[in-house]
């Protein structure tokens, strides 16, 4: 016998809330483009070795 998907997580929830909380996760990242970019420069360090 099969069983009964369960809703969870962003399937449980209504349309609407679905799109409020994805409208959020852009705005964030791009607040504060200084910060951001002091980020990727000491990434950009980390990840080469120093070369």
């Amino acid at each position: 016998m099969p069983r009964k998907k369960s809703r969870r997580g962003f399937a449980a929830m209504s349309p609407e809330t679905q799109r409020l909380i994805a409208r959020k996760g852009g705005q964030t990242i791009s607040r504060d483009r200084r910060h951001m970019a002091e980020i990727g420069r000491v990434g950009g360090e980390n990840s080469h070795g120093g070369r």
